[in-house]
Order: C-alpha cells, then sequence, then structure tokens
C-alpha cells in the first residue's frame, strides 16, 4: 500500500510504493518552477529515501501537465532573498548581501551544490518527464540515473537568450553529443522526446498516460538487484563521467554562468538581461 509521508500543499510530497519511493514536485499552477522552498523540500525527499532501507529505487516526477519550467524567476512564490538552512556547502547566507557575491553564493547551493549531492543518491533515481523540462527542470532530469519521457515531453535551454551559456548544471556536452548541445544552446529550440531519445538523453518514449505505469514499472525491475550492487553500479558510471571531465566543467562553466549574470547587471535591466517569465516562455515555445 502507498504510505503517504507529506502534505498535499507541500512544494514536494513523498509516498513510498513497496520499494520504490516516489517524489513529486507540486507547483502545477507555476509548471513546477522551483522556489527554494521546493529545492530544501526535494533535499529532504532525498535524504529521506536515502535512509530508509525498504526504498530500493527513487522516481523524480512533476504534477500537473509539465515536469519542470526551471527556476521560479517571477511567480508569487518566489523566494530568492530568503534565507535557509544551508546544506549544499560552506558559503554564506546570501540573502543579506548584494551584487554578484549574493548570486554567486545562492547558486552555488541551490542549484550546482544541491544538484550534485542528487546525483550521488546512492540508490537509482529515475525522473518521470512529461510536458516541459526546460532550463533549471533538466538539470534535476539529469541528475538522474534513467529519464522516461511522455511523447509530449520537450526539453529546451533557452537562456543563451539573457546572454548566459546555459542552466547552471551545465552537463550539456555529457547528456548529448557536442554539436547537438551546440544546436541546443545556440537556437534554444524545444527538443522532442523521440528527438532526445535518439541522441541518448532519454532511456524510454512512452504515451503520456502510460508513463507513470511506465515509470514505476522500470522502477520496480530496478529494484529487485541487491541495493549495494545498485550503489557501486552507480557509482562506477558516475566516477566514469566524472574522469570525461562532468566534474570540472561543472566548475568552469559555473563561472563562466556568473560572469554572464555580472556582465548583464552592468550592461542590461538586470542580471538576467531583462528577459520576464513571459519573454522566457516565447522563447522556449
Amino acid at each position: 500500500m502507498p504510505t503517504a509521508r507529506t502534505s498535499p500543499d507541500d512544494p514536494v510530497t513523498y509516498e513510498r510504493r513497496g520499494p520504490v519511493a516516489v517524489v513529486t514536485m507540486n507547483r502545477p499552477e507555476y509548471r513546477n518552477a522551483q522556489n527554494s522552498a521546493m529545492t530544501y523540500a526535494l533535499d529532504r525527499a532525498f535524504y529521506r529515501a536515502a535512509d530508509d532501507d525498504e526504498v530500493k529505487a527513487v522516481i523524480l516526477a512533476g504534477a500537473g501537465k509539465h515536469f519542470s519550467a526551471g527556476h521560479d524567476i517571477g511567480t508569487p512564490g518566489r523566494d530568492a532573498h530568503l534565507p535557509f538552512e544551508r546544506r549544499a556547502g560552506l558559503w554564506w547566507d546570501h540573502s543579506d548581501k548584494g551584487g554578484a557575491e549574493s548570486r554567486y553564493a545562492r547558486e552555488s547551493e541551490v542549484y550546482l551544490g544541491m544538484c550534485r549531492r542528487w546525483r550521488e543518491l546512492p540508490k537509482p533515481l529515475i525522473a518521470s518527464v512529461q510536458g516541459a523540462c526546460v532550463a533549471g527542470g533538466l538539470m534535476l532530469a539529469w541528475v538522474c540515473d534513467l529519464i522516461v519521457a511522455s511523447e509530449d515531453a520537450f526539453f529546451a535551454d533557452p537562456v543563451v537568450r539573457m546572454g548566459i551559456p546555459g542552466v547552471e548544471y551545465f552537463a550539456h556536452p555529457w547528456v548529448m553529443p557536442p554539436r547537438i548541445a551546440k544546436e541546443f544552446l545556440y537556437t534554444g529550440e524545444r527538443m522532442t522526446a523521440r528527438r532526445a531519445y535518439e541522441v541518448g538523453m532519454v532511456n524510454r518514449v512512452v504515451p503520456r498516460d502510460e508513463l507513470h505505469a511506465e515509470s514505476m514499472e522500470l522502477a520496480l525491475r530496478v529494484s529487485e538487484m541487491p541495493r549495494m550492487g545498485l550503489a557501486l553500479a552507480k557509482r562506477a558510471v558516475n566516477q566514469a563521467e566524472d574522469l570525461q571531465g562532468l566534474h570540472a566543467g561543472l566548475d568552469s562553466v559555473f563561472g563562466l554562468h556568473h560572469l554572464a549574470h555580472a556582465h548583464n547587471a552592468e550592461t542590461a535591466r538586470d542580471s538576467l538581461g531583462g528577459m520576464d517569465v513571459k519573454a522566457m516562455k516565447e522563447a522556449s515555445s
């Protein structure tokens, strides 16, 4: 029987279904845009799954029509200037700082730092993606070990329109071939689920009404393997990616990302190059 662990009003819900923990982003009215409250709730959920010896695999899903439209850059619940208890690093609190110092401290924690932690969850993590998986949504899918996408899913990173080279967790050249990554970034266009499957970014593509069942079937099949074997296999592949430059690449591009923010702050209306929610939504359509 499913075991509820969180309130339906929480930004992230958690339930265990046999050996599978289902972690669901729960801001459907905002296409699951990520504020800090959601980010820290995800962190707590992944810790919960790691600590539960009965959990063998984890599904990351998004409530509603979309997986995630990315970072929250303008909803009523945006909380970018509020302090939260830091978990992913030792950088100081950003909320009482200004300029590049504030942006760098916050994004080191809630974006790059958190994603690196979640990638190392010692249990298989499966993204169940429908609708939009845009910008910051990509980071959440990419830290997962496997991705199951519905036929209506689409992927995009339009932040080059902000003058920024890509989202903070810059895994693009590792999750797709470099020339495809360049086209993905240079155009900002949507990549269909089928195309994502063709370039190796997605494991399975299924009809929308089969997404949940397919994700659960895969998680249950994975759960048949020994827990320690799964943890070591995951560590082995992650280490291979790091030897191919992923870890160092993330650091280097994170610096370029913040150079772009600082440049925008000096030359444009704000650190996002004047691009608001409406403009970014139009750019990814």
